[in-house]
């Protein structure tokens, strides 16, 4: 499949996952009004939409074509949960995402925070919703709160990545840091389309390592992108890492070889998924998007 065509899926999922996320969260005219229009200025902010997507595709790849959105819908509210706090002045104190104004620079940092609280307990309460079995919608739910937790997870890698500023970050903890606060919700987002497609152990626990992988050359990029792109091109604010000596792999490696493992973790993961075939082409040309990308 050519750049097209992964260029009109990835069209194409995102006007999927914007329709179910507009239709999904509360009107902003619903009161309260302020914190339903903070909620959908972030979401609605422009995103790429990568992990539902990845979701869908994940499906796809199971056999499954329908009734995936719902759920790749929650793994965007998470996410774009953690972008609200992550740009917080306690955390990264930005004042810019996708190009648009930051959650708390357009309705105040108390808002801020209860949007980023509230697109985090609706996720949950759209896979309570669900319309699957309850084994589905009990693994979709421990899937989540483990990606999105202090065991290994977004809010553990959080923590670290606090912990190391400042300082001179070695690479075990540079991955650390990365799987957890960027590559388990990746992770999550590709098991979450193969346990909606009710897949096998061992189609499972492959689409697991794909999107490990994937989603730690997700991350390895961005501090690439970091370092070599203006905040124009971002659409958010360049050179943060370096100026607040974040533990990043540009860091500890420098920009050539942060590229190359970026590379290496992206051909590892299409060895995971190599037996998938055709159905899998989606997966496969998203990886080769994530190391090529310019924002």
């Amino acid at each position: 499949m050519g750049l097209e065509t992964l260029a009109d899926y990835l069209r194409a999922g995102r006007l999927r996952v914007d329709r179910d996320l507009d239709r999904l969260l509360p009107a902003a005219s619903a009161p309260p009004g302020t914190i339903h229009a903070a909620m959908r200025h972030s979401v609605f902010a422009g995103g790429k939409r990568i992990r539902p997507i990845l979701a869908i595709a994940a499906a796809e790849a199971c056999g499954r074509q329908l009734g995936v959105t719902d759920a790749a819908c929650a793994l965007e509210c998470v996410h774009t949960y953690s972008l609200i706090h992550d740009d917080l002045p306690a955390l990264d104190d930005d004042d810019l995402r996708r190009g648009q104004p930051t959650c708390h620079k357009a309705y105040g940092e108390a808002v801020a925070i209860l949007a980023g609280d509230a697109l985090l307990t609706l996720a949950f309460q759209l896979l309570a919703g669900l319309d699957a079995p309850d084994r589905i919608k009990t693994a979709l739910v421990a899937e989540l709160a483990l990606a999105g937790g202090t065991l290994d997870g977004m809010i553990g890698g959080q923590v670290e990545d606090l912990a190391a500023e400042g300082g001179v970050p070695s690479p075990a903890q540079v991955e650390y840091i990365h799987r957890a606060k960027t590559a388990a919700l990746i992770r999550a987002s590709v098991r979450f389309g193969a346990l909606m497609a009710d897949a096998d152990a061992q189609r499972l626990e492959a689409l697991g390592e794909f999107g490990g992988g994937i989603g730690l050359a997700f991350q390895i990029v961005d501090d690439v992108l970091d370092v070599v792109s203006s905040s124009e091109e971002l659409g958010k604010t360049a050179g943060k890492d370096q100026a607040q000596s974040k533990a990043t792999y540009t860091a500890v490696y420098g920009v050539a070889e942060a590229r190359s493992r970026a590379r290496q973790c992206v051909d590892e993961a299409l060895a995971a998924i190599e037996d998938f075939g055709e159905s899998a082409w989606a997966l496969r040309e998203i990886a080769g998007y994530i190391v090529t990308r310019t924002n």
